[in-house]
């Protein structure tokens, strides 16, 4: 069987077929290569310690370093491989468009799409390539077949604009939405079960929820909950915006109906680029945001209708994704949950601090950290006035703090450098 590590390699020789497949250069996946040898027959968790070992992933990256950039979950910077890459299909596209851009770079999006639903675990005929997890699930919220008095349950916590979306479609067509709170973080994973399971009704049709919750990192049970709707005869749409390729999972493990990311959070892939899952059997019942003929009612493309656009966006998701591989999902995994560890832990300990998420890695990714008496805004403006630190503010009644979001390209003294500059603000407030 081909290692995940031949395939990569596969990629980086593939470099002399022509401008389809651009040479990947030695301070991209070669040089992650390299890195990843020494250590690989390290435990995930030893090697997410392993300063030397980050410092080589951390060069493959063109980085803004006088400030820090701790708002990684919004957009990420990408590695040069990828940047190089879309910039040379920019090139070869601008040339001749209607030859470059439409005969032979568009074709090889069908590539991208085997490669990222082998990631993901699913039928490459089940997954779009859309430009991010808004697009992908708008598709579906705006798609889906609904009546009037037709029940859709989410929680008050879920992304803003997919909020939004259930409210146009409401007041549109006299749909109901029930948004349900919920403590953060929870006391168990169960609990989230059974927030839905005591909230369904006998018009309740569809379960919209966050794979990992943007505010707070919270980790849904996904599989849990789409068993237990599935069994009622309740569709589930799961917003993955925040969870692919920051932990290691595959469909296998959610069972949704439904499911919509973003790949220039933690994929490392340009901005503007993302997928949507849709099961096989139900793209038929899905209408596309954007008209396609009858022909296409049951083809997963249909969702990929947006007129013209750039192919050197969704081509050079290959190069994240070999990127991504390179460095294992498991290393970068435990790598981002010991940046965590690293601020919260002193954090804390300390008084008047609100965790809004849980140590348990079984439930939280990334973190929301609040300050007693301080408002979020207020802190995220003195952090970046004071130490060039870009955060989240946080104003969710639940949940008022600061998002925290750092990479695999993030320097423990920078980690350290937000940790002092919050203490600092814990011990003497912020002045004025």
């Amino acid at each position: 069987m081909t290692s995940r590590r031949d395939f990569v390699r596969s990629l980086v020789a593939a470099g002399g077929s022509a401008a389809l497949v651009p040479a990947l250069r030695d301070d991209g996946v070669e040089r992650v290569l390299a890195a990843v040898a020494p250590v690989a027959h390290r435990s995930a968790e030893d090697v997410a310690a392993d300063e030397d070992f980050w410092v080589q992933i951390q060069q493959a990256f063109t980085l803004d370093r006088t400030l820090i950039n701790l708002n990684n979950g919004g957009v990420s910077p990408s590695p040069r491989v990828v940047l190089d890459a879309m910039r040379r299909y920019l090139e070869l596209s601008n040339q001749a468009p209607v030859y470059h851009m439409w005969r032979l770079l568009e074709p090889e999006v069908e590539s991208v799409r085997r490669q990222l639903a082998a990631e993901f675990g699913c039928d490459p005929e089940e997954l779009a390539i859309t430009r991010n997890a808004s697009e992908s699930l708008e598709n579906v919220q705006l798609g889906l077949p609904l009546e009037r008095g037709d029940e859709v349950l989410t929680t008050d916590q879920d992304y803003g604009r997919m909020l939004t979306t259930w409210e146009q479609r409401a007041r549109r067509d006299g749909i109901v939405v029930r948004q349900l709170p919920f403590q953060t973080p929870p006391p168990s994973p169960r609990v989230l079960v059974d927030l839905f399971a005591n909230a369904v009704g006998p018009r309740t049709r569809v379960i919209h929820f966050c794979h990992v919750v943007n505010i707070t990192g919270q980790i849904f049970p996904v599989r849990d909950i789409c068993r237990l709707a599935r069994a009622r005869g309740i569709r589930t749409i799961v917003d993955g915006a925040h969870a692919f390729a920051q932990f290691p999972f595959t469909y296998a493990d959610l069972e949704c109906d439904y499911y919509g990311t973003s790949l220039h959070k933690w994929l490392l892939a340009p901005i503007g680029t993302g997928f949507l899952f849709v099961r096989r059997e139900l793209i038929k019942d899905v209408w596309p945001l954007m008209a396609a003929p009858p022909s296409m009612d049951e083809n997963i493309r249909k969702f990929e209708e947006i007129g013209t656009h750039p192919a050197a966006n969704h081509n050079a998701i290959a190069e994240a994704l070999a990127f991504h591989q390179a460095i294992g999902v498991e290393r970068k995994a435990a790598r981002l949950r010991y940046l965590r560890e690293r601020w919260m832990r002193p954090l804390a300990k300390l008084p008047r601090v609100q965790l809004h998420s849980s140590f348990d890695v079984t439930q939280s990714g990334v973190a929301n950290i609040g300050i007693e008496g301080v408002d979020p805004g207020n802190l995220t403006t003195h952090l970046w006035n004071t130490r060039r630190i870009i955060v989240t503010p946080i104003g969710h009644p639940a949940c008022t703090g600061i998002r925290v979001t750092p990479n695999v390209y993030t320097m423990l003294g920078e980690v350290d450098q937000f940790t002092a500059a919050m203490e600092d603000v814990i011990n003497k407030g912020i002045p004025g």
